[in-house]
């Protein structure tokens, strides 16, 4: 009796820790409590490596990172911002000059006025032009990536990476630390020796140690002499070519830039290199004067743990709530928190035409099936899901009326929202706008409406599924 009461404290107790450091995030504490509840013995000990709050160890920051706010000032000063509804180019946003307002007042990057988008839609057309990009290079190459394989297409990279390190050109070469845990030693060891600078970004062993085995950069960056930079949803693998046995083609949008939204890009990439690698640059040659004269419009997103401030989710938030027509979104994990949810059923309440497009095949079950547990309540209040089933679709987009789109890395989750480093690009130009929601209804002839009523009458082990699937979701 005596041990089950020592238990039973422990067991409390550990159910305080988790209520009392949780209580900001009800869906994340319900998660932690659904672990501990499965596993009591040991659901603190997870709590205590994947559980910690990044922002918690402040002097992690003071260490590795110290304050870059001389860059940021003087790329602000190169660069053309956006400050009014006139200057942006979209005038939609005379209607809207409050959400404006939300975007300029949001730290790391203002919307800058002077650059170029192209869309890419292919695999095989995105890697291309980043191949030419870099073959172009003179000062120096930055990529940035969640994945990296060592494949085909890895190899193809492997070799030009290293090519322009030998002429000459500073090659720089960032990996997420758990995104590339498979990459070889071999590929690793072949770029350093042919002089390209490799860093991991939180390697499973240092996150452990300062238990932030929970966090991803899962940003996709390149950037070519601070002139030409590239960012959206590819990493680098075959899979991009639609070279997976199983998913078979996989639809992805990136995008190429050049103006002064390179310049944010490049300002990213080097915070991410000195948390990573410690060395801190600073030259101004990271950041040249452009030519490009082509006014469009666009914000470049940073968001990541390491800010006070979760602003992909606030971007979304408050786009979703300035919705009046339409609100299509795609998104290979489909994990909204409440307020997302909220904003996208008042949306719907008010007559906007909600989608969300997800994939048939899932590359993994357990996301599939968090994801199908938000489906059926957002159906009620008339969202319109649909099934892509020509592959899979790994695009993250979001297109609100006339006035926005985001391309980027960050999906619909939470995982996306709170715990990883993303970077996306805020595109405010109508011909732009217009572009992608027009591969967005390309992209609906490749899918299959999901039926409410047929989903609705689906298996009672599939919402069982979904259910615990839906308890972890906030984890996921």
């Amino acid at each position: 009796m005596k041990t089950f009461a020592i238990i039973l404290c422990f067991f409390i107790i550990q159910m305080a820790v988790i209520l009392l450091l949780e209580f900001r995030r009800p869906q994340r504490t319900v998660a932690w409590l659904f672990i501990l509840l499965c596993c009591p013995p040991l659901g603190l000990l997870f709590y205590y490596f994947f559980g910690r709050d990044y922002m918690q160890t402040q002097q992690f920051n003071k260490r590795k990172i110290p304050a870059l706010r001389e860059i940021r000032e003087h790329v602000e000063k190169r660069s053309l911002v956006v400050t009014s509804a006139e200057a942006c180019g979209n005038p939609e946003f005379e209607h809207h000059k409050d959400l404006l307002q939300l975007f300029s007042s949001l730290p790391r990057s203002p919307i800058t006025g002077k650059n170029k988008s192209q869309l890419l839609f292919k695999g095989h057309e995105a890697y291309n032009l980043m191949f030419q990009a870099m073959e172009s290079a003179q000062e120096h190459i930055h990529v940035e990536f969640y994945t990296v394989s060592d494949d085909q297409i890895g190899t193809k990279f492997q070799e030009i990476m290293i090519r322009k390190a030998r002429q000459g050109v500073k090659v720089r070469l960032l990996c997420d630390g758990i995104g590339s845990l498979k990459l070889s030693r071999k590929y690793v060891s072949a770029l350093k020796k042919g002089g390209v600078d490799v860093h991991f970004f939180l390697p499973p062993l240092l996150s452990l140690m300062e238990r932030r085995l929970n966090y991803r950069n899962h940003r996709k960056i390149v950037v070519v002499d601070g002139m030409i930079g590239f960012t959206g949803g590819m990493n680098i693998a075959d899979d991009y070519l639609g070279r997976d046995s199983k998913l078979g083609d996989w639809r992805d949008t990136h995008l190429q830039l050049e103006g002064d939204s390179v310049y944010f890009l490049q300002f990213v990439f080097l915070k991410d290199w000195q948390m990573a690698s410690g060395e801190r640059i600073i030259h101004p040659r990271m950041f040249p004067a452009h030519s490009c004269e082509t006014s469009e419009a666009i914000k470049i997103i940073e968001s990541g743990p390491d800010q006070a401030l979760d602003t992909t989710k606030e971007i979304y938030f408050a786009s979703l709530c300035a919705a009046k027509q339409r609100i299509w979104i795609t998104t290979p994990y489909f994990i909204p928190d409440a307020p997302i949810v909220s904003a996208l059923k008042s949306a719907r309440l008010r007559g906007v035409d909600v989608r969300v497009m997800i994939p048939k095949k899932p590359d993994t079950w357990l996301v599939y099936y968090a994801s199908l547990s938000y489906v059926q309540d957002l159906q009620e209040a008339g969202v319109k899901f649909y099934c892509y089933r020509k592959g899979f679709i790994h695009a993250k987009v979001m297109i609100v009326d006339d006035l926005l789109a985001s391309v980027g890395s960050a999906n619909l989750d939470m995982r996306s929202l709170y715990s990883n480093f993303e970077c996306s690009a805020l595109l405010l130009h109508p011909e732009r706008i217009s572009a992608i929601a027009d591969q967005y209804k390309e992209d609906m002839q490749d899918s299959e409406y999901l039926d409410p009523v047929s989903f609705k009458n689906r298996g009672r082990l599939h919402k069982f599924k979904e259910n615990i699937c839906n308890l972890l979701s906030p984890l996921l």
